[in-house]
């Protein structure tokens, strides 16, 4: 429970019940950020999130896989065709927008991204490989990522082109935890 009260404060800037209860109804994608924090939940509640996760994955095309490792205070903006792969690792603080992709790749550096700390993925921002996205980092729109990039850097371009600068992503990231 404790992670979903941190994204619940990424979205709200709130960690109390009514809020929780009152965002979940109102909000597509925290429902989804809820579902998949529960997707092993004990007992039969399991079958009727795993239900629920799947009916929500297909309407808002938010590709969430369970197996993906994503810390507490993830948050989705214009939550609509965003893609993160099954075998992800990302740190806290994480916002995304619309049509962003965390995927994997079987040539060049091969595998699947991990991204640390305070990253803010920009409308259309793909992040690809076997790469290691540091801390404070933010990808710009339309953005194609297949390189490491350090701590504090600001990633512009196809192919991305870093530009380092000190907490590149304080400023979009909201309601930090």
């Amino acid at each position: 429970m404790t992670d979903v009260r941190q994204d619940l404060y990424r979205y709200t800037g709130k960690r109390d019940t009514q809020t929780l209860i009152r965002t979940f109804l109102r909000n597509r994608a925290f429902r989804r950020v809820v579902y998949y924090r529960y997707y092993d939940a004990p007992g039969p509640m399991k079958y009727v999130v795993r239900v629920l996760n799947r009916v929500l994955a297909k309407k808002q095309t938010i590709d969430l896989p369970p197996t993906a490792k994503i810390g507490p205070g993830l948050l989705f903006l214009h939550p609509h065709a965003i893609t993160i792969n099954s075998k992800a690792v990302v740190g806290k603080n994480l916002t995304m927008l619309k049509g962003a992709t965390i995927g994997n790749s079987k040539t060049g550096k091969v595998g699947t991204p991990v991204i640390g700390d305070n990253c803010y993925i920009g409308l259309n921002a793909t992040v690809v490989g076997g790469v290691t996205i540091g801390n404070d980092v933010l990808i710009a729109s339309n953005t194609f990522v297949n390189c490491d990039v350090p701590d504090g850097a600001i990633v512009l371009g196809s192919p991305g082109v870093i530009h380092l600068r000190d907490k590149a992503s304080e400023k979009y990231i909201v309601n930090a935890i």
